[in-house]
Protein backbone atom coordinates (compact mmCIF):
# COMPACT_ATOMS: atom_id res chain seq x y z
CA UNK A 1 0.00 0.00 0.00
CA UNK A 2 1.17 3.28 -0.47
CA UNK A 3 0.24 6.90 0.97
CA UNK A 4 0.94 10.50 -0.36
CA UNK A 5 1.44 13.56 1.62
CA UNK A 6 0.45 17.42 -0.33
CA UNK A 7 1.29 20.62 1.70
CA UNK A 8 -0.44 24.14 0.44
CA UNK A 9 -0.43 27.03 2.70
CA UNK A 10 -3.27 29.31 1.95
CA UNK A 11 -4.35 33.05 2.71
CA UNK A 12 -7.20 31.98 5.39
CA UNK A 13 -7.32 31.45 8.68
CA UNK A 14 -7.48 27.71 9.93
CA UNK A 15 -11.68 28.05 10.19
CA UNK A 16 -11.94 29.19 6.77
CA UNK A 17 -10.27 26.60 4.99
CA UNK A 18 -12.23 24.49 7.26
CA UNK A 19 -15.40 25.38 6.35
CA UNK A 20 -14.09 24.93 2.57
CA UNK A 21 -13.12 21.16 3.10
CA UNK A 22 -16.50 20.31 4.98
CA UNK A 23 -19.39 22.02 3.56
CA UNK A 24 -20.82 21.53 0.21
CA UNK A 25 -20.27 25.00 -0.91
CA UNK A 26 -16.98 24.93 0.11
CA UNK A 27 -16.10 21.63 -1.29
CA UNK A 28 -18.16 22.84 -4.95
CA UNK A 29 -15.54 25.75 -5.53
CA UNK A 30 -11.92 23.44 -5.93
CA UNK A 31 -12.40 20.06 -5.26
CA UNK A 32 -12.17 19.10 -8.99
CA UNK A 33 -8.50 18.57 -10.37
CA UNK A 34 -8.92 20.98 -13.31
CA UNK A 35 -10.81 23.79 -14.42
CA UNK A 36 -14.30 21.36 -14.88
CA UNK A 37 -17.19 21.79 -12.64
CA UNK A 38 -18.22 20.09 -9.50
CA UNK A 39 -21.47 18.96 -10.33
CA UNK A 40 -22.67 17.81 -6.97
CA UNK A 41 -21.35 17.99 -3.29
CA UNK A 42 -23.24 17.26 0.16
CA UNK A 43 -21.29 16.76 3.70
CA UNK A 44 -22.39 15.85 7.04
CA UNK A 45 -20.09 16.98 8.90
CA UNK A 46 -19.93 14.66 12.22
CA UNK A 47 -17.83 11.75 13.30
CA UNK A 48 -20.34 8.83 11.30
CA UNK A 49 -21.16 11.59 8.72
CA UNK A 50 -20.55 10.81 5.34
CA UNK A 51 -19.57 13.07 2.14
CA UNK A 52 -19.51 12.91 -1.41
CA UNK A 53 -18.28 14.68 -4.38
CA UNK A 54 -19.43 14.49 -7.83
CA UNK A 55 -17.47 16.21 -10.78
CA UNK A 56 -16.35 16.74 -14.13
CA UNK A 57 -13.43 16.85 -15.88
CA UNK A 58 -12.37 19.20 -18.89
CA UNK A 59 -12.23 16.10 -20.85
CA UNK A 60 -15.33 15.11 -19.75
CA UNK A 61 -14.99 12.34 -17.53
CA UNK A 62 -17.26 12.07 -14.42
CA UNK A 63 -15.59 10.82 -11.19
CA UNK A 64 -17.35 10.51 -7.98
CA UNK A 65 -15.65 10.13 -4.60
CA UNK A 66 -17.83 9.68 -1.18
CA UNK A 67 -16.64 9.02 2.39
CA UNK A 68 -17.37 9.09 6.16
CA UNK A 69 -15.79 11.37 8.85
CA UNK A 70 -13.38 9.22 10.94
CA UNK A 71 -12.12 12.00 13.58
CA UNK A 72 -12.96 15.66 13.68
CA UNK A 73 -11.07 18.35 15.70
CA UNK A 74 -12.13 21.90 14.61
CA UNK A 75 -10.76 23.72 12.94
CA UNK A 76 -7.18 21.33 12.95
CA UNK A 77 -8.13 18.12 11.87
CA UNK A 78 -10.17 16.21 9.82
CA UNK A 79 -9.68 12.25 9.23
CA UNK A 80 -12.39 10.46 6.69
CA UNK A 81 -12.53 7.21 4.73
CA UNK A 82 -12.31 7.50 0.95
CA UNK A 83 -13.71 5.52 -2.00
CA UNK A 84 -14.24 6.38 -5.49
CA UNK A 85 -18.04 5.51 -6.64
CA UNK A 86 -17.60 6.36 -10.26
CA UNK A 87 -14.63 6.92 -11.84
CA UNK A 88 -11.78 7.77 -10.40
CA UNK A 89 -8.66 5.50 -10.60
CA UNK A 90 -9.54 2.55 -11.71
CA UNK A 91 -7.29 0.39 -9.03
CA UNK A 92 -9.00 2.11 -6.35
CA UNK A 93 -12.52 1.25 -7.19
CA UNK A 94 -13.75 -0.78 -4.32
CA UNK A 95 -11.45 0.18 -1.99
CA UNK A 96 -11.28 2.76 0.73
CA UNK A 97 -8.72 4.77 1.96
CA UNK A 98 -7.95 7.33 4.26
CA UNK A 99 -7.90 11.32 4.07
CA UNK A 100 -6.07 13.33 6.91
CA UNK A 101 -6.46 16.88 6.38
CA UNK A 102 -3.93 18.71 9.02
CA UNK A 103 -4.66 22.89 9.53
CA UNK A 104 -1.81 24.92 10.90
CA UNK A 105 -2.08 28.11 11.42
CA UNK A 106 0.17 30.22 10.52
CA UNK A 107 1.56 34.16 10.15
CA UNK A 108 0.07 34.44 6.24
CA UNK A 109 -3.21 32.08 6.95
CA UNK A 110 -3.30 28.01 7.41
CA UNK A 111 -0.79 25.67 6.55
CA UNK A 112 -2.75 22.41 5.21
CA UNK A 113 -1.38 19.02 5.45
CA UNK A 114 -3.57 16.15 3.01
CA UNK A 115 -2.28 12.45 3.71
CA UNK A 116 -3.69 9.72 1.68
CA UNK A 117 -3.31 6.57 3.25
CA UNK A 118 -4.17 3.48 2.15
CA UNK A 119 -3.89 3.28 -2.05
CA UNK A 120 -3.29 0.35 -3.92
CA UNK A 121 0.02 1.03 -5.32
CA UNK A 122 2.56 3.59 -6.21
CA UNK A 123 1.32 4.65 -9.93
CA UNK A 124 -2.62 5.20 -7.78
CA UNK A 125 -0.42 7.58 -5.68
CA UNK A 126 1.09 9.21 -8.18
CA UNK A 127 -2.55 9.88 -10.05
CA UNK A 128 -3.84 10.58 -6.41
CA UNK A 129 -0.77 13.45 -5.48
CA UNK A 130 -1.28 14.60 -8.96
CA UNK A 131 -5.11 15.18 -8.24
CA UNK A 132 -4.91 16.37 -5.01
CA UNK A 133 -2.36 18.90 -5.63
CA UNK A 134 -4.48 20.84 -8.47
CA UNK A 135 -7.72 20.42 -6.29
CA UNK A 136 -5.40 22.16 -3.47
CA UNK A 137 -3.74 24.74 -6.12
CA UNK A 138 -7.35 25.61 -6.79
CA UNK A 139 -8.40 26.46 -3.39
CA UNK A 140 -4.54 28.30 -3.02
CA UNK A 141 -5.73 30.72 -5.70
CA UNK A 142 -9.70 30.61 -4.06
CA UNK A 143 -8.04 32.88 -1.01
CA UNK A 144 -5.51 34.00 -2.63
CA UNK A 145 -7.26 37.77 -3.89
CA UNK A 146 -8.94 37.48 -0.40
CA UNK A 147 -7.58 40.08 2.27
CA UNK A 148 -4.80 39.34 4.92
CA UNK A 149 -6.04 36.62 7.60
CA UNK A 150 -6.94 37.44 10.88
CA UNK A 151 -5.33 34.80 13.80
CA UNK A 152 -7.91 32.53 15.67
Amino acid sequence: MSEITCVRRIAARPSTVFDALTTPEGMASWWCPDDGPVLSAASDVKVGGRFRVRFRKVNGSEHECAGEFLEIEEPRRIVMSYEWTFGGVPEERERVSRVELRLRLIDTGTELTVIHAGLYNEASARNHSAGWGAALDKLVRRFAASSSPHPE
